[in-house]
């Protein structure tokens, strides 16, 4: 009788674990965001045509890749609404979608690697002296504790590495204070000087040579027409590492 009702017992399990799952959310883009002063999101360029994916790994293409953080950067950098545009230039470095697997004692984890930069676009200033990279994980729910890949399909995979990827340069730009002052009065280097005019223009990856990757992208505001580097570390063969 006990061995029997075993396997009406992990089915259970089971079925709470997908309820578990199902009431996971992104309850924090519903609340005001953490205070970043005059910022707002300007430039948003992705590139993922040189991303490495892991061997064991469902397969997504650059512009999925590319789609995907680009939506989560607008849901969460939206809600600012500040009066000076920021702009972003991330790089996908490498990937590992869980396929599925056997739940819990073989259940792989799905990850994502990016680098970051950020420029002050009324000074076409680059912030950060050193690129950023940042890994995220999917996070540990009723989906990812029995393998996500039994679960989500890759475009949920996806959106929710996506989601963690941008909340996490977030939390990066909060550490830094120093670029989200408000701008003297009377300086004429917020958006208002230039929202009017603001315009993004096709954006295009070229591959680099050397120890890394570099893709370009072009903005023009006004007349006046800026190259937006987005650059990546090379990352070992062994596949994606952890950043600082």
């Amino acid at each position: 009788m006990t061995n029997a009702r075993r396997p009406v017992r992990l089915l259970a399990a089971l079925c709470g674990l997908v309820l578990l799952a199902a009431c996971a959310g992104k309850g924090d883009l519903d609340q005001p965001p953490p205070p970043l002063g005059p910022f707002k999101l300007g430039l948003n360029i992705v590139v993922a045509k040189n991303a490495q994916k892991s061997p064991v790994s469902r397969s997504a293409t650059a512009a999925e890749w590319e789609a995907a953080l680009k939506q989560a950067m607008v849901d969460r950098f939206g809600r600012y609404k500040g009066d000076k545009f920021y702009d972003f230039g991330i790089n996908v470095d490498g990937y590992a979608l869980a396929p599925p697997g056997i739940p819990i004692v073989l259940s792989p984890k799905s990850v994502l690697v990016i680098t970051v930069n950020i420029w002050d676009d009324p000074a076409q200033k680059l912030l950060n002296e050193k690129p950023k990279q940042i890994t995220v994980l999917e996070g540990l729910n009723g989906e990812t504790l029995i393998g996500s890949g039994l679960i989500r399909n890759k475009k949920k995979q996806m959106e929710v590495l996506s989601y963690n990827a941008v909340k996490a340069i977030e939390k990066w730009l909060l550490k830094h204070p120093e670029w989200f002052e408000e701008p003297a009065a009377g300086s004429g280097t917020g958006a208002a000087a230039s929202d009017g005019a603001k315009t993004d223009s096709a954006a295009s990856a070229t591959g680099a040579t050397g120890t890394g990757q570099t893709g370009q992208a072009t903005k023009k505001t006004g007349e006046a027409t800026r190259t937006v580097i987005v650059a990546a570390p090379k990352l070992p063969a062994s596949g994606p590492a952890n950043g600082n």
